[in-house]
Protein backbone atom coordinates (compact mmCIF):
# COMPACT_ATOMS: atom_id res chain seq x y z
CA UNK A 1 0.00 0.00 0.00
CA UNK A 2 3.14 2.41 0.38
CA UNK A 3 3.49 4.80 -1.97
CA UNK A 4 0.71 3.65 -4.13
CA UNK A 5 -0.91 5.73 -6.83
CA UNK A 6 -3.77 4.22 -7.36
CA UNK A 7 -6.44 1.31 -6.70
CA UNK A 8 -8.10 -1.12 -8.81
CA UNK A 9 -10.88 -3.37 -6.50
CA UNK A 10 -12.28 -5.99 -8.34
CA UNK A 11 -14.87 -8.13 -6.65
CA UNK A 12 -17.88 -10.81 -7.98
CA UNK A 13 -21.02 -8.67 -8.11
CA UNK A 14 -23.42 -12.06 -8.20
CA UNK A 15 -22.24 -11.82 -4.36
CA UNK A 16 -24.17 -9.62 -2.92
CA UNK A 17 -21.50 -9.75 0.55
CA UNK A 18 -18.60 -8.47 -2.25
CA UNK A 19 -20.41 -4.98 -1.85
CA UNK A 20 -19.92 -4.86 2.18
CA UNK A 21 -16.62 -6.08 2.30
CA UNK A 22 -15.21 -4.07 -0.76
CA UNK A 23 -15.90 -0.98 1.68
CA UNK A 24 -13.06 -2.48 3.25
CA UNK A 25 -10.85 -2.58 0.89
CA UNK A 26 -11.86 0.74 -0.30
CA UNK A 27 -11.42 2.00 3.72
CA UNK A 28 -7.96 0.26 4.03
CA UNK A 29 -5.98 1.35 -0.12
CA UNK A 30 -7.80 4.37 -0.21
CA UNK A 31 -8.88 6.55 2.60
CA UNK A 32 -6.13 5.33 5.15
CA UNK A 33 -3.08 5.95 2.37
CA UNK A 34 -5.26 8.90 1.64
CA UNK A 35 -5.35 8.02 -1.75
CA UNK A 36 -8.04 10.84 -4.15
CA UNK A 37 -11.06 8.83 -5.32
CA UNK A 38 -10.48 9.68 -8.67
CA UNK A 39 -7.65 7.02 -8.42
CA UNK A 40 -9.78 4.45 -7.38
CA UNK A 41 -11.73 2.04 -9.77
CA UNK A 42 -14.01 -0.93 -8.87
CA UNK A 43 -14.12 -3.48 -11.62
CA UNK A 44 -18.00 -5.27 -10.90
CA UNK A 45 -17.16 -8.42 -12.45
CA UNK A 46 -19.43 -10.63 -13.41
CA UNK A 47 -19.39 -14.60 -14.53
CA UNK A 48 -20.42 -15.46 -17.78
CA UNK A 49 -24.32 -16.70 -18.06
CA UNK A 50 -24.93 -15.18 -14.67
CA UNK A 51 -27.25 -12.52 -16.15
CA UNK A 52 -25.65 -10.21 -14.02
CA UNK A 53 -27.58 -6.89 -14.55
CA UNK A 54 -25.08 -4.10 -14.82
CA UNK A 55 -27.44 -1.09 -13.22
CA UNK A 56 -28.26 -3.03 -10.06
CA UNK A 57 -25.86 -2.16 -7.60
CA UNK A 58 -26.60 -0.35 -4.67
CA UNK A 59 -23.30 1.30 -3.62
CA UNK A 60 -23.26 3.02 -0.57
CA UNK A 61 -21.53 6.90 -0.11
CA UNK A 62 -18.64 6.77 -0.70
CA UNK A 63 -18.43 3.96 -3.38
CA UNK A 64 -21.01 5.58 -5.01
CA UNK A 65 -18.77 7.96 -6.56
CA UNK A 66 -15.85 5.77 -7.90
CA UNK A 67 -15.43 4.56 -11.42
CA UNK A 68 -17.42 1.59 -11.91
CA UNK A 69 -16.75 -0.93 -14.45
CA UNK A 70 -18.79 -3.49 -15.06
CA UNK A 71 -16.63 -6.40 -16.22
CA UNK A 72 -17.40 -10.21 -18.45
CA UNK A 73 -14.57 -10.85 -20.14
CA UNK A 74 -16.54 -13.83 -22.64
CA UNK A 75 -19.44 -11.22 -23.47
CA UNK A 76 -17.50 -7.81 -23.72
CA UNK A 77 -13.82 -8.02 -22.67
CA UNK A 78 -12.96 -4.53 -24.61
CA UNK A 79 -15.09 -2.40 -22.33
CA UNK A 80 -12.72 -3.50 -19.81
CA UNK A 81 -9.44 -2.70 -21.29
CA UNK A 82 -10.41 0.66 -22.87
CA UNK A 83 -11.44 1.44 -19.20
CA UNK A 84 -8.77 0.13 -17.42
CA UNK A 85 -6.19 2.01 -20.00
CA UNK A 86 -8.26 5.11 -19.23
CA UNK A 87 -7.57 5.11 -15.96
CA UNK A 88 -4.38 4.30 -16.08
CA UNK A 89 -3.50 7.15 -18.28
CA UNK A 90 -5.52 9.56 -15.48
CA UNK A 91 -3.39 8.15 -13.07
CA UNK A 92 0.18 8.35 -15.60
CA UNK A 93 -0.99 12.44 -15.97
CA UNK A 94 -1.99 12.87 -12.17
CA UNK A 95 1.74 11.80 -11.36
CA UNK A 96 3.24 13.56 -14.37
CA UNK A 97 1.41 16.88 -12.80
CA UNK A 98 2.99 16.46 -9.60
CA UNK A 99 6.28 15.68 -10.33
CA UNK A 100 6.17 18.89 -12.25
CA UNK A 101 4.63 20.89 -9.54
CA UNK A 102 7.25 19.70 -7.09
CA UNK A 103 9.65 20.91 -9.96
CA UNK A 104 8.21 24.46 -10.08
CA UNK A 105 8.36 24.83 -6.38
CA UNK A 106 12.29 23.23 -6.24
CA UNK A 107 13.14 25.93 -8.90
CA UNK A 108 11.26 29.01 -7.83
Amino acid sequence: MKDAHGVVIVFNADIPSHLKEIEMWYSCFVQQQFLQDSHCMLVAHHKPGSGGDKGSLALSPPLNKLKLVHSNLEEDPEEVRVEFIKYLKSIINSMSESRDREEMLIIT
